[in-house]
């Protein structure tokens, strides 16, 4: 091959310096969130912490995590998260795996069904009836069953598995006696470990983040999620030396009250945020290689 032109060279150039652009962009605020939750909060205001932490102190980690509200909310939100991505897999890919088959009778029926869902929904006061009438107000099952499955998933599910699973495959499996059934469990599922991650972890991270539902359809403090905790934390934004929110104290102890604050917004942050940092490296290769698979038609 010949010499590379001068044109490409500057392109290869640009490139670089585009994606080291966008890595400081995404790294630099993570660097400050977490030196912010362990420095002095007067050297965050007045900018003399901008990059590395600055008179460490951990105190807003021990506020936060001497409430005992915020331990029941990261066991609520497990509890949230496990069951309902247990509950989407089941659904999404046995549904998504009948779409992919030519045999299925309606197809072209029941995916204008699902996409008719990607327009329109019923709205928040509808589905509030609709779960209320169920009788699941307050419960686990008001926070994991609506939007258990949605379009997009079942439409990336269901182009995997015509991509991953062809017919003659299926056809071959018939004919040596196969049924249905055991080509799901036995062909399709074990080749499906891309997709099964990568559904599952875009699941869990909506479960995981997630508080606006428990907001509405959770009046019992002691099912609230760890999202919920945080929200009522920051809103209340003062937590007494115990670990207790409170109101307000005495004028002597309220400039500290502020500054601990200020603390406890950037340690709230890394602890919601640390669990899935962690699970995210394991699952990156089946997520870059399921989205491609999911997405792409070659």
């Amino acid at each position: 091959m010949g010499k590379r032109g001068i044109s490409e060279k500057t392109f290869d150039r640009l490139n670089i310096l585009f994606v080291m652009m966008i890595v400081l962009v995404i790294t630099y605020p993570v660097i400050f969130i977490v030196s912010a939750s362990i420095s002095d909060p007067a050297a965050v205001n007045t900018g003399k912490m901008w990059l590395w932490p600055v008179d460490i102190t951990f105190d807003g980690f021990k506020k936060v995590f001497q409430n005992e509200a915020i331990w029941r909310g990261y066991f609520n939100t497990i509890i949230y998260t496990l069951v309902g991505t247990a509950i989407h897999l089941v659904l999404l890919l046995p549904a998504s795996y009948a779409l992919s088959r030519k045999e299925l009778k309606g197809k072209k029926f029941l995916l204008w069904f699902i996409l008719f869902t990607m327009l329109f929904n019923g709205g928040l006061i509808p589905t509030y009836l609709v779960v209320k009438s169920l009788g699941m107000l307050d419960t686990i099952w008001a926070i994991v069953i609506p939007g258990v499955v949605g379009a997009w998933s079942i439409l990336v599910a269901r182009t995997f598995f015509q991509q991953s699973i062809p017919d003659q495959l299926v056809e071959v499996a018939k004919i040596d006696g196969a049924s249905d059934i055991f080509i799901f469990f036995r062909i399709a599922l074990p080749l499906s470990a891309p997709l099964i991650a990568v559904m599952a972890l875009f699941h869990g991270v909506s479960m995981w983040n997630q508080y606006f539902g428990a907001l509405i359809y959770l009046s019992d403090e002691s099912k609230y999620p760890l999202q919920l905790v945080l929200r009522e934390i920051l809103i209340v934004n003062e937590i007494s030396g115990d670990g207790t929110m409170e109101g307000a104290g005495t004028a002597g102890s309220l400039v500290e009250q502020v500054k601990t604050a200020d603390l406890i917004k950037y340690a709230v942050m890394i602890v919601s945020a640390l669990p899935l940092l962690i699970i995210y490296p394991f699952l990156q290769k089946y997520f870059v290689k399921g989205v491609l698979i999911g997405s792409v038609k070659e």
